[in-house]
């Protein structure tokens, strides 16, 4: 069976060795060659020509992105996987976009890191457990973001009760309101005992969740603007 041609790039001369140490009872994974910075990953790729290589993301000259993205421009066979101790949403998807087919942390026991460069060499992508638990959580948050005006249209409250929600979230007192939308003290009371009686929800700490959680907190979200 052919063997895993890898190439070995850290600047630390001790993780290398251990890497070396724990890769070597893989009898499907060879160490080609070792590099201690970005320039000579980028020489050693081009002379040992290995399936993958394994580069940190922090070394000297270049950046594990900036080589990873020359690698792959000059050496579109060659797979890159990213080893490194970052847990670093903004880091994974440079990354990414750098063209790496994985993002490892050091962390990783043999077995992680056997797989991770196994499905390298296969053209698939692979994250430690921790590195896909951030991106998941990106994602989460960039599509509540996005759907951030269409949750607060799901929103059961009228446009005047959402008003009213968000200034009193933002501490302003029934006069303040009043005069922020020109309505009486009394009508400002009558609605936010509407909002309570709607939503189930009877002190403001828990008001103040419920307009977080539904995008209605913003300063001055939805006010009339006075005149």
């Amino acid at each position: 069976m052919d063997k895993i041609r890898v190439l070995l790039a850290d600047d630390h001369t001790l993780i290398r060795s251990g890497i070396v140490t724990l890769l070597q009872s893989s009898k499907d994974i060879q160490i080609v060659g070792e590099a201690a910075d970005g320039d000579e990953a980028i020489r050693k790729t081009g002379e040992l020509l290995p399936d993958v290589v394994v580069i940190d993301l922090s070394m000297p000259k270049l950046s594990g992105i900036e080589a990873t993205k020359i690698l792959k421009r000059k050496y579109p066979d060659t797979h890159v996987l990213v080893l490194t101790m970052h847990e670093n949403e903004e880091y994974v998807f440079q990354i990414l976009k750098s063209g790496a087919s994985g993002y490892v942390l050091k962390s990783a026991g043999k077995e992680e890191l056997s797989a991770a460069i196994r499905a390298a060499s296969k053209g698939e992508k692979f994250f430690s457990p921790r590195i896909s638990q951030l991106m998941a959580e990106g994602y989460v948050r960039r599509v509540d973001h996005e759907s951030g005006g269409e949750r607060q249209q799901n929103v059961p409250l009228t446009r005047r009760e959402r008003e009213v929600l968000s200034l009193v979230v933002r501490g302003l007192t029934n006069q303040q309101i009043a005069d922020q939308l020109y309505i009486s003290p009394r009508t400002v009371d009558t609605h936010r005992t509407n909002i309570m009686q709607k939503l189930d929800i009877h002190d403001v700490a828990n008001l103040v969740r419920y307009a977080m959680d539904h995008g209605i907190t913003s300063e001055g979200d939805g006010l009339t603007p006075k005149a």
